[in-house]
């Protein structure tokens, strides 16, 4: 059998690994950041007839330019956004492998603050461009002095913000998105990708677009929308941004099987986003529990919650796993990251994080004053 070292592969990417996360068959899987509703009835029913609509046409090409979609999601967005400041692809990794493509690549850099969504230093590869990780500060927060600093250091072509950040869950704040952009020469990416599990008062950084044509803020359908399987992910920008994505995207990229189920679901996201008021409770119930029994834990606006470990969290997530739960070793020395998702999930999550701890397997770390 060939082996992919036998293969004339690319030199930066041999000995590399594929992005993944684990899929395993346990009871409780809380790994992914997906939501664990399943689709309502209604949603289900209204997808399905929108995809049967399609099929007689399959021979045909869909609309390459995803027109009607593009002004469904802009609608959903608000923020004076029309089609044409929005672009939609297979996910906000597409996107983002876009943006890349049309801004980044060869002999261009891209700058990201980790830890962050393991992505973009993959992207980045795969595009040809180099990556540099600038650091955050205590506690993964980013100030408007930290971030300034490292963008003029290293002046790149593309940087990339998270709001909320993967792994870590904590929101931006606008002042430094406004600092980077004021700075960076190039493009400036906001991955909203949990925009909507934000609390209250969370500002967007689709409120800093206007006059700003080098911002690109990035968001999915996967997390609050429990649309996952469907794989569609947008930006919203300047226009000038959407012609120049359409450069290097592959022709007829999203298919009209995608574009129906996609259209049908924001027709009804009123019930799709029903359960995201439902997760933020339990995202706040595991950190309040978390802390509660002495864990460090990372403030969040997301989906999920990292929290601290004793030891090696490989050995902890191992533990966990034996109880029948899954989270994600997101490879941070020290820290697991787990998915909110419903109250009986919560549920086992503690009792596992309890049996686990009574069996002196996974102690609690003493907790900073402050988190």
């Amino acid at each position: 059998m060939t082996r992919l070292e036998d293969l004339p592969i690319r030199d930066d990417l041999r000995g590399r690994s594929p992005y993944g996360a684990p899929q395993l068959d346990v009871p409780v899987r809380l790994n992914t950041n997906e939501n664990s509703y399943p689709v309502p009835d209604e949603v289900v029913e209204a997808i399905g007839k929108a995809v049967a609509a399609e099929l007689r046409d399959l021979n045909r090409y869909p609309d390459r330019d995803a027109l009607a979609l593009r002004a469904d999601l802009a609608a959903y967005l608000g923020h004076g956004l029309t089609a044409e400041g929005v672009w939609a692809a297979n996910g906000s990794n597409e996107i983002q492998q876009q943006l890349l493509q049309a801004f980044g690549g060869p002999g261009r850099t891209a700058l990201g603050f980790v830890p962050a969504y393991s992505m973009h230093p993959l992207l980045a590869l795969g595009t040809g461009t180099r990556w540099v990780p600038a650091h955050r500060g205590v506690d993964f927060g980013l100030s408007v002095d930290e971030a300034v600093a490292q963008v003029r250091e290293h002046r790149p072509d593309v940087v990339f913000l998270c709001s909320p950040n993967n792994p870590t869950g904590t929101a931006l704040d606008p002042a430094v998105i406004s600092a980077v952009l004021d700075v960076a020469p190039g493009m400036v990416v906001v991955d909203e990708a949990y925009a909507e599990f934000a609390r209250p008062g969370t500002v967007s950084a689709l409120a800093v677009l206007p006059g700003h044509p080098r911002l690109v803020v990035t968001r999915t359908m996967s997390k609050a929308f429990g649309f996952a399987g469907g794989r569609l992910g947008y930006l919203a920008a300047d226009p000038a941004v959407v012609d120049a994505v359409q450069l290097v995207r592959l022709p007829y990229h999203l298919s009209a099987l995608t574009q129906a189920a996609a259209r049908a679901a924001l027709a009804h996201r009123d019930a799709l986003l029903g359960t995201v008021a439902a997760i933020m409770q339990q995202r706040d119930r595991i950190v309040t529990e978390l802390r509660r029994r002495g864990l460090r834990v990372a403030d969040s606006d997301a989906n999920f919650v990292l929290y601290a470990v004793d030891g090696d969290q490989t050995l902890a997530w191992q533990a966990m796993l034996d109880h029948g739960v899954l989270v994600r070793d997101v490879g941070l020395p020290g820290w697991l990251r787990v998915t909110a998702g419903t109250p009986a999930e919560t549920d086992a999550f503690l009792a596992a994080i309890d049996q686990i701890q009574r069996a002196g397997l996974s102690a609690p770390q003493p907790r900073p004053k402050g988190t």
